[in-house]
């Protein structure tokens, strides 16, 4: 069965303090984008690799990858308004690709990762697509280890944290499924890809993700990466 891959990266990184975008940032001579991008590439070189990328980004990433060198062959597709749009980008990308290709009647898995997750396990990956291939939809979680508290006006209360799972990237799911689910109109409520495809009436499953599988979002986030991806070297 044909595996995709579509990695967004849409963010500005204003959380990071400077203009650079996070995905931009470099960390051991790379950028994090191109660290997620290879860490794809290295589990399974024939997936179809798609990058989603702000238009007014692309050519800085274009000299990126000409002066680092990206050893992840991919496609580059124009981002959208939101991350809902985006991921929509993608996938009608992919649409037409596989239209073009002849591919449009078989079946196919796509995955959808966030381009600051450089530190997703190779085996959380498998399980993901492994768990999409027999129920459609998969998404990796782990265990909430912080004591959570739910606020109630001017006051809160503490929740059960057992109760509750921290949601992860790449979230997997049949081709045609979410290509359906993407045809919905967008609302607010779609905090990620499982819940566009939950709206559909579908179950998603989970499988237990990787606690290094961060989402760098700010310099504490850079740090912990940076340290994680010297430690794999």
């Amino acid at each position: 069965m044909k595996r995709y891959i579509i990695i967004v990266a849409g963010g500005r990184g204003l959380r990071m303090g400077g203009d650079l975008p996070k995905q931009f940032i470099p960390i051991e001579g790379k950028p994090v984008l191109m660290h997620t991008l290879e860490t794809f590439h290295r589990w399974d070189e024939t997936a179809g690799l798609v990058l989603v990328l702000p238009e007014d980004h692309q050519p800085y990433w274009k000299m990126l990858c000409k002066e680092i060198g990206c050893k992840a062959s991919h496609q580059i597709v124009n981002g959208g308004e939101t991350r809902f749009h985006s991921v929509r980008n993608g996938l009608q990308f992919l649409k037409e690709k596989r239209i073009a290709e002849g591919l449009s009647s078989e079946k196919a898995l796509v995955a959808i990762h966030d381009g600051v997750r450089p530190l997703v396990d190779p085996e959380v990956i498998h399980s993901c697509f492994a768990e999409a291939e027999l129920s459609g939809a998969a998404i990796p979680v782990v265990p909430v280890v912080d004591s959570l508290r739910e606020c109630m006006g001017q006051g809160s209360r503490p929740v059960d944290r057992s109760r509750y799972q921290a949601v992860q990237t790449p979230q997997v799911f049949d081709f045609d499924l979410l290509l359906q689910a993407y045809e919905q109109p967008y609302t607010e409520l779609f905090t990620d890809d499982a819940s566009v495809v939950e709206a559909l009436g579908h179950e998603v499953k989970t499988v237990s993700g990787n606690r290094e599988n961060i989402k760098i979002t700010t310099p504490m986030d850079l740090l912990l990466a940076e340290a994680l991806i010297k430690q794999q070297k």
